[in-house]
């Protein structure tokens, strides 16, 4: 279930925040939140979260109808429109986590990549690696990255990915602040955000509180 925030009751947020608070997906990420969830299993929950947030945030996909044969009759019967128009786009390194069980649900849709890290002094983002597909006007794009803490890093990529003109943008998320919900919408107020969770806030160090730590140190076993 998509649940919408609306205006009045969280005044300094926009419309365009959806939390995906389907019993699964909760289930999934409090295991993965534990402290001493293994590197292993913190990956597998984060696939098996990836493709649920991939069912919800689908699901105005279009769909046509084409002409098929089952063993009984002939049916129109539906089939995406345009799932091959369809691309993610991984803020690296730890959107790759949610990249990859995206994928198993969508094999069929282009991947892009946007490399950002976090200067821990400054909090602001430094892009070393940028490559979409080319005809990324007539897709549409998702952007998937684990947590949008400061929303930084979130600003800088969809700023970078809007000069490539996609057709249309959803950001997907397992945790947001309200901090970075903030500071995204201030400046992509139409770029739709999805997550399974908001978070009480950020500690000086610009992370989610109570959060599930670094999770590209989670997902690779670098922490």
């Amino acid at each position: 279930m998509i649940s919408g925030y609306l205006l009045s009751s969280l005044p300094y947020m926009t419309a365009n925040v959806f939390v995906i608070d389907h019993p699964l997906i909760q289930h999934k990420l409090t295991l993965a939140r534990r402290a001493e969830t293994s590197t292993t299993k913190f990956r597998s929950l984060i696939t098996e979260i990836s493709m649920l947030l991939a069912y919800e945030v689908t699901r105005d996909l279009p769909l046509r109808y084409d002409l098929i044969k089952t063993p009984m009759a002939a049916m129109n019967a539906p089939v995406l429109a345009s799932d091959k128009k369809l691309v993610i786009v991984s803020i690296m390194r730890a959107g790759q986590g949610i990249l990859d069980g995206m994928l198993q649900l969508i094999p069929s849709a282009r991947v892009g990549h946007i490399g950002l890290y976090r200067d821990p002094k400054l909090l602001i983002p430094v892009e070393y690696y940028f490559k979409v597909p080319h005809d990324i006007e007539e897709r549409d794009m998702i952007v998937v990255d684990p947590m949008i803490a400061t929303g930084n890093s979130a600003v800088a990529a969809v700023d970078r990915l809007k000069e490539t003109s996609p057709r249309s943008l959803k950001l997907v998320c397992l945790l947001t602040a309200p901090e970075g919900i903030q500071n995204f919408h201030s400046h992509h107020p139409d770029v739709p955000i999805y997550t399974a969770a908001i978070d009480q806030g950020l500690d000086e160090n610009g992370y989610i509180i109570p959060g599930l730590g670094d999770a590209g140190d989670r997902l690779f076993g670098t922490k």
